[in-house]
């Protein structure tokens, strides 16, 4: 059997080099390219499709899939037989895939921490999991200030901090924030505490795709006052799950300032907040403020109190469309005051439900101030007791300046340098340039043989699942599934969109906008990152006129996936990027300047740093590291 395979993967060979070129065979000798790889198969079809002769950027070419001729064949018949898996170990490291998304971490079940008898401080502890910490303490302080930071991976669980402690301080200021894509937990935190206080300031801030879960704070606490600053502040896709937070608490004053702000297509789930509670003094201040596209959804806030003070402020503030449900607020309670100030005041009206507000809940004080648009509202009890301030009204006309210059207020947590004005694009401007470096891991492209066959659809989720052998609720899954809705979801207005898994896929797409004399454009290097430049000689691409493009950004699966997308009333821009003290030239940008911001979201990190509302002004932003844009060639 196996001499009649290769005879005829022999012949197959054989067929294929008799379609190549004199000239494409001296190209490829010239350049030691083995004409029957994917590589090679890719550069004829660059050839064939591309009209112009502008050389190939290497960039691009280098991303191209790996596999040879004999191993291309072998894994696109399995992938035509849907069998892959069998192979899944040597298809991943042949074709250059990144396939180890949920690599168990080491447990650490004390060391190297210091004796839990002692006071301890923490300042940075990485890349292990933590089964218990802190655990019966009188009295002291415990301090992690820094835990998984800055790793771009991080798969990290804690499992157990500060339970049954006693007049205890229990303070976390930094929870994995700066990661790319972070797969952690967080089980229990401050579980039937006495006495004391236990702040947790930061969890997965600054994360591009967080896939979280946080079981339970301070279950069963007693006068144990607790401080939740931000979680998941500033990211970018994935899910997350919040279980508990102080249930069953007795006087437990809990405080939640920030949960999802500025985050960008993120689905939560708050499971229970201050249920069952005695006496509790609760506010959560903000959830999902300033998000785009959220997708949220809270059970249980203040459900069975008693002689409680609840106070919810913001849902959904400023956020931009989304599907959000709320359940269950204050209901079965009793001697209970509550204030909910705004739900779903947003600039962009997403769908809303909210159920059983209040419901079964006796001699209480309640009061729902505002409530947004397009939006349900179910099981809401009317009895003495409960007050509703208005209905779908327009709370944003006092959200600009006089001037009509937009937003005042500039949000000083989005990265200096990562959106600026199309003024700043001039010989001699200082400006702060943005990290963009590429923090994804290192994957190639299939050849189009093989991405053609996979079922990359939200229908095929299980056989893509079964595929690359990701477990129920893992990393993996979840990356799927958040790369599938980003793919399938309507375009937006004047938007042409396509997700690409090869790179002829990509030059189909760029070519069906722009036509096929196409060049495409990336900076050129990560030089500068971070730090204050001086913009050197600046091109603009077709003249410096409005242009249209194909800009196309990574999405993060086992192999290369590229979201594509054409929108209108651009201008592109090459420019040079010289060191702030010496002016050598150190790196070549490539900037995208978007005329058009009107359908933009007021929320949108462009208008909090730049201070302006959509449509005012114009957004320009580089293109980062293994990111690019096509155009026409001049």
């Amino acid at each position: 059997m196996s001499k009649l395979l290769n005879i005829y993967l022999f012949l197959v060979l054989l067929s294929l080099y008799s379609h190549v070129s004199e000239a494409e065979k001296t190209e490829h000798s010239n350049d030691r390219l083995n004409p029957f790889t994917a590589k090679a198969s890719l550069i004829r079809y660059w050839n064939n499709h591309i009209s112009n002769n502008i050389p190939k950027p290497a960039f691009l070419l280098s991303k191209a899939s790996p596999l040879n001729a004999l191993d291309t064949t072998i894994f696109t018949q399995l992938a035509s037989q849907h069998s892959l898996k069998t192979r899944l170990s040597s298809f991943c490291k042949a074709a250059h895939l990144f396939c180890e998304f949920d690599t168990p971490l080491e447990i650490d079940n004390g060391s190297p921490t210091p004796p839990h008898h002692g006071d301890s401080d923490f300042t940075s502890y990485n890349s292990k999991q933590f089964s218990t910490y802190g655990k019966s303490k009188l009295g002291g302080v415990d301090s992690f200030k820094n835990y998984s930071s800055n790793v771009n991976m991080p798969v990290d669980s804690f499992t157990r901090y500060s339970p049954a402690s006693a007049k205890h301080t229990e303070a976390f200021t930094n929870y994995a924030n700066n990661g790319n894509v972070a797969n952690d937990s967080f089980t229990n935190y401050g579980t039937g505490a006495t006495g004391g206080l236990g702040e947790f300031n930061n969890y997965e801030s600054n994360v591009n795709v967080p896939i979280l879960k946080f079981g339970t704070y301070s279950f069963n606490g007693n006068h144990h006052k607790l401080s939740f600053g931000t979680y998941t502040e500033n990211t970018n896709s994935g899910t997350q799950d919040f279980t508990s937070y102080g249930k069953n608490g007795n006087a437990v004053p809990t405080e939640f300032k920030n949960y999802g702000q500025s985050s960008n297509i993120v689905g939560s789930t708050f499971a229970s907040y201050g249920e069952l509670a005695n006496a509790a003094n609760d506010s959560f201040k903000g959830y999902s403020p300033s998000a785009n596209n959220p997708h949220n959804m809270f059970k249980n806030y203040g459900a069975k109190v008693t002689s409680g003070v609840e106070s919810f402020e913001n849902y959904r503030d400023e956020a931009n469309v989304g599907d959000d449900t709320f359940q269950n607020y204050i209901r079965d309670s009793s001697s209970t005051k509550a204030s909910f100030m705004n739900y779903g005041k947003s600039f962009n009206g997403g769908t809303d439900r909210f159920k059983n507000y209040g419901k079964g809940s006796v001699n209480r004080n309640v009061e729902f101030k505002v409530y947004g648009v397009n939006n349900s509202f179910k099981g809401y009890d009317d009895k003495k007791g409960i007050s509703f301030g208005g209905y779908s009204q327009n709370v944003h006309s006092n959200a600009m300046d006089g001037n009509n210059h937009g937003m005042i207020a500039v949000n000083k947590l989005v990265e200096e340098g990562k959106f600026f004005r199309e003024s700043m694009l001039n010989s001699g401007t200082v400006m702060k340039m943005p990290d963009i470096k590429d923090k994804m891991p290192k994957r190639s492209f299939l050849p189009r043989s093989i991405s053609s066959k996979l079922p990359f659809l939200t229908s095929g989720l299980a056989e893509l699942r079964d595929m690359f052998q990701a477990k129920e609720n893992s990393t993996l899954e979840r990356l799927m599934v958040n790369a599938l809705s980003e793919c399938e979801r309507p375009a937006s207005p004047g938007e042409t969109k396509r997700c690409v898994a090869s790179i002829e896929d990509m030059i189909d797409f760029a070519a069906s906008v722009l036509g096929d004399n196409l060049v495409v454009r990336s900076t050129e290097n990560v030089n500068g990152s971070g730090e204050r430049v001086v913009i050197g000689s600046v091109k603009g691409i077709n003249g410096g006129k409005v242009t249209k493009s194909v800009s196309c950004h990574q999405s993060l699966l086992p192999y290369l996936l590229y979201y594509c997308h054409s929108v209108p009333k651009v201008r592109v821009y090459e420019a040079d990027i010289l060191d702030f003290e010496t002016k050598a030239k150190i790196n070549h940008g490539v900037a995208i300047c978007h005329l058009d911001t009107s359908a933009w979201s007021p929320g949108h990190g462009a208008f909090l740093a730049l201070g302006s509302k959509p449509g005012l002004i114009e957004v320009c932003h580089w293109i980062f590291e293994n990111d690019m844009t096509w155009a026409m060639a001049d």
